[in-house]
């Protein structure tokens, strides 16, 4: 993709009427600008917002590792979400509920932002999967990615309102070609430029600006942008699929699969994950006041499209009530279906009728018959035609067909088996004989029917075992106290970072952090207040990295950082900042204030490591080395070999 022109994002600030946070959101993304903000400030003014305060314990909820121990404060909240995701939730929340409406008579707001809610909501939970991102600013990226449209809607209400009505009248597609005509930018390149600006990461903003791109090779597959930028149309995607009609919902599901097979999802995982997309969508509708309207299962969407309108319940009931079947009847005699329909219905058949073959495929495909009784001459489109084009859809490979024929010739009905036909009975007939064919022909039907409960009972049980799994997964990555990621996950994380430094010649930096004299706090007050201890120390730690890096517990009273695409220098900064931010936080447990500080060892990956191993283990002397200089400081071996 083409580099963006920052140039035409100034002169559209300079304008001042680009939508911006304000209030509690501009306080908080203030105070985050501050390298020595600290948690206990950022609660303050989050208090200050009850409402926001309920928004960001729902979405800390969201991310929980430990369902079984909800997040209920915001000491708790600021913990397991951390410091930036908190800015840019705060962000994403300001500007729902500045702009729900506006002045560009042709721009949806309403549709706008329950579509926008959906996407985050569906990013969210898709990089919880992939790990693509961390899912808590996952959220916040999905809300505001399509905010150039709100943007150009919000500086040219009227030029914006009739460029939709042009694109919708004309069904133009490349909306982003239209706006660059028109407006000299267009909403991907300046939804990327407001997020740079408000300090989204890199990574972000250019994946907002590529996803409408994804089916063009932008990023190297594999790669954590690609991933990134695939979850992010998939997301869009899932969006449009909840808020499309209903009679349109199902006609998206081939592109949903083939989306979802570029993330290495299954078909049933994704149905899966979407419908837990849906139950959080409209939880969250409710506490952000926008609508959001009812969507069935996902699961339902991807069959063929008579299950559509079927309900669970109903389907149980089938499970032990006499099933009624369908018939229809295709002749091109009027008077051969009327009695073919007395007949059938006299059996306790719902019959239909249809005067000749294409008309018969077009009714078979729309009412899905359980039997089908078909002549074999017809006009247009004769009974063995229409029986192979049926049997090649997925709807019409389970239809019980039986042909009505007035020649008793073996070529031809020898012709009639090959193209599907399941039975055959010469005209005229006997009333009694046509019905124990039928009947016959019942069995295959209630066995079809069978077969296909059990492969949805097999369905939901896969779908249960593995969000079983993944929940597992989930916690056996996650430390329980302090809810950050643990040894294992970091130990994963690192060798993914190393693999895709090596490949690409990024750098890679390490810390290793050890709190000091940590023993003595659980020696001196008990390990119920060692717990507390480390809980808002860990909190202290995660506010004050950089958004892509990563903090893990590791141990007791050890955590390590990694920090892709960082040298030596810039992870010193870093890290001196970390100590910064633990020795200013006075940690609370009741009436207890106690002091904290801690000793770190800074590591870069240099040509002579031959793998992680070599960069924690020199990250580590770094950690003895500051802790013989006399504590509370950050030190590199490297550093010193230097000098």
């Amino acid at each position: 993709m083409n580099p963006m022109d920052i140039s035409k994002y100034e002169k559209l600030k300079a304008l001042s009427n680009l939508p911006t946070p304000k209030g509690v959101a501009l306080a908080i993304m203030r105070l985050t600008q501050k390298e020595d903000a600290s948690m206990a400030e950022l609660a303050r003014i989050i208090k200050s917002d009850p409402a926001f305060v309920g928004r960001l314990i729902k979405a800390a909820n969201a991310v929980n590792a430990n369902p079984g121990r909800p997040v209920v404060s915001v000491q708790e909240t600021l913990v397991v979400l951390g410091m930036p995701a908190v800015r840019n939730l705060a962000l994403g929340f300001s500007l729902l509920s500045q702009y729900r409406d506006g002045a560009c008579k042709g721009f949806d707001y309403a549709n706008f932002w329950t579509a926008s809610l959906a996407c985050g909501i569906a990013l969210q939970a898709l990089t919880l999967r992939t790990r693509a991102a961390q899912a808590e600013e996952a959220f916040s990226v999905g809300l505001l990615a399509r905010v150039g449209e709100l943007a150009l809607a919000t500086l040219y209400a009227e030029d914006y309102s009739d460029l939709l009505r042009s694109a919708a009248k004309n069904r133009q597609t490349d909306l982003a070609g239209l706006e660059s005509q028109r407006f000299a930018i267009n909403h991907r390149d300046l939804a990327a430029a407001m997020l740079a600006d408000w300090g989204l990461p890199g990574i972000y903003f250019e994946s907002v600006r590529a996803h409408e791109s994804c089916d063009a090779d932008v990023f190297r597959e594999g790669s954590r942008e690609y991933k990134l930028t695939q979850s992010l149309a998939l997301s869009r995607l899932i969006a449009d699929i909840c808020l499309a009609a209903e009679a349109e919902r199902a006609a998206y599901m081939q592109r949903l699969f083939v989306m979802g097979a570029r993330l290495s999802i299954e078909d049933d995982d994704l149905t899966q994950l979407c419908d837990g997309v849906v139950r959080e969508w409209r939880e969250w509708a409710s506490i952000l006041g926008v609508a959001a309207p009812r969507v069935g299962g996902f699961n339902e969407l991807a069959r063929p499209s008579a299950e559509l309108a079927r309900t669970t319940s109903e389907q149980e009931a089938e499970a032990t009530t006499p099933l009624r079947l369908r018939a229809l009847v295709v002749d091109a005699d009027h008077a051969v279906r009327l009695s073919l329909r007395a007949m059938l219905e006299e059996d306790g058949y719902e019959v239909d009728e249809a005067a000749d073959g294409q008309e018969g495929l077009h009714a078979a495909l729309e009412i899905q018959p359980h039997m089908l009784l078909t002549d074999r001459a017809m006009p247009h489109l004769d009974g063995i035609g229409m029986t192979r084009t049926l049997r090649a859809t997925r709807l019409g490979r389970d239809m019980y067909i039986l042909m009505l024929t007035t020649l008793d010739e073996a070529d031809k009905l020898v012709e009639g088996f090959q193209a599907g036909v399941d039975d055959y009975l010469v005209q005229p007939f006997d009333q009694r004989m046509l019905l124990a064919r039928l009947r016959a022909g019942q069995r295959i039907v209630h066995l079809h029917e069978e077969r296909e409960r059990d492969r949805e009972e097999l369905r939901r049980f896969a779908a249960d075992l593995s969000i079983s799994n993944r929940r597992l997964e989930e916690m056996a990555l996650t430390d329980v106290l302090t809810a950050l990621p643990n040894r294992r996950y970091a130990m994963e994380r690192f060798e993914q970072e190393w693999a895709a430094g090596v490949r690409n010649g990024r750098p890679l930096a390490c810390m290793v952090i050890d709190l000091d004299q940590f023993k003595q706090v659980n020696d001196d007050h008990g390990h119920d207040v060692g717990d507390a201890y480390l809980q808002q120390v860990a909190a202290a730690i995660r506010g004050a990295v950089r958004r892509e890096d990563v903090v893990c517990r590791t141990g007791g009273d050890e955590f390590q950082v990694i920090c892709p695409d960082t040298g030596l220098e810039a992870a010193l900064g870093c890290a001196e900042r970390i100590r910064r931010a633990v020795e200013q936080t006075t940690v609370e447990i009741g009436p207890r204030r106690l002091k904290a500080c801690m000793s770190a060892g800074v590591a870069a990956r240099d040509p002579s490591m031959a793998d992680v191993d070599a960069l924690i283990k020199l990250a580590d002397e770094g950690v003895y080395l500051a802790k013989r200089q006399g504590r509370n400081r950050v030190a590199s071996a490297q550093q010193s070999a230097t000098h």
